[in-house]
């Protein structure tokens, strides 16, 4: 009777969490549901592509390789030391060891035939072996000198890789927020980041110059390409962009004429010309019809 009591009991436990349980199966199938509802009709990836995160890890495993290089260089660099100072005091030990041989043959030689006092015999060998000692101790202090020369050197060497490795990182990492980001101040705000980093960066510059243009500051613009061409004078995309403000400042031959030299340089820019909304203002110049046919312009 007992028995069929906690059956009973059991029974009634599970039915009442069968039916607490409902309402919440029906809420997570209705949240799938509408979850699957919306993957259903996304138009675009929710991310980019995974090219940042290829090049940090291309990145990351050359520091990984250099810091390995650097640890086995140093490993050989300190047991090629210790061979050197072992081979240099079995040197010195033996020569002394020997000096000592030839010391007491001369000796009893001397004792022999009579000719000088010991002691004499002994200050003169011993200054003799202190000379040589202390040549060998001095030729073995300079290639000890010059080993650690050459590692400083190295480990100096690898720092610089390093800070570099660091700094095209934090480049790369820059120039990939330029592209995602679409407001110009924003890109003007990163390439100004990348200038701090390497002022010399004719590319930040002239990108810079674009963004300028964006905001309506053709004067601007003008001022980052003369610095870009400063650097670098044959940069096509400075005379593209240096153009471009031009066009905006309403001097047209100085347009054209810096046109002229971006093509010189790269041909392909022609099409992206034509197809280029601030040169619509050139439309209707002689000299930009001329160019466009291939001729020449003095």
């Amino acid at each position: 009777m007992s028995s069929l009591k906690n059956l009973f009991a059991t029974l009634c436990v599970l039915l009442g969490t069968t039916l607490l349980s409902l309402p919440l199966w029906a809420e997570a199938d209705t949240k799938n549901a509408l979850a699957k509802e919306k993957v259903e009709t996304l138009e675009a990836p929710l991310y980019s592509p995974f090219v940042e995160r290829y090049v940090l890890d291309e990145l990351k495993q050359l520091r990984s390789e250099q810091a390995t290089i650097r640890v086995e260089f140093n490993e050989k660099i300190l047991e090629r030391e210790h061979q050197s100072i072992d081979r240099a005091v079995t040197y010195a030990t033996d020569t002394v060891t020997y000096f000592f041989y030839l010391i007491a043959a001369a000796s009893s030689i001397l004792v022999i035939v009579g000719w000088t006092s010991i002691r004499d015999i002994k200050d003169r060998v011993h200054t003799y072996a202190n000379d040589q000692v202390s040549k060998i101790v001095d030729e073995y202090e300079n290639r000890l000198s010059n080993i650690e020369k050459q590692l400083t050197q190295k480990a100096q060497h690898i720092e610089e890789n390093r800070e570099e490795i660091e700094l095209t990182q934090d480049v790369q990492s820059l120039w990939l927020r330029a592209q995602q980001d679409s407001s110009p101040s924003g890109k003007i705000e990163i390439y100004d980041d990348i200038l701090r980093r390497r002022p010399d960066d004719c590319e930040a510059l002239t990108y810079k110059a674009d963004a300028a243009l964006e905001l309506g500051e053709p004067q601007w613009a003008v001022n980052l390409c003369l610095q870009a061409l400063k650097i670098d004078p044959e940069n096509s995309h400075a005379f593209y962009q240096l153009a471009g403000a031009y066009t905006a400042l309403d001097r047209y031959d100085e347009a054209i004429v810096n046109l002229k030299k971006a093509l010189s340089f790269r041909e392909s820019y022609r099409e992206d010309i034509q197809e280029d909304p601030a040169f619509h203002a050139l439309y209707g110049h002689t000299g930009f019809r001329g160019l466009m046919q291939g001729e020449h312009i003095n």
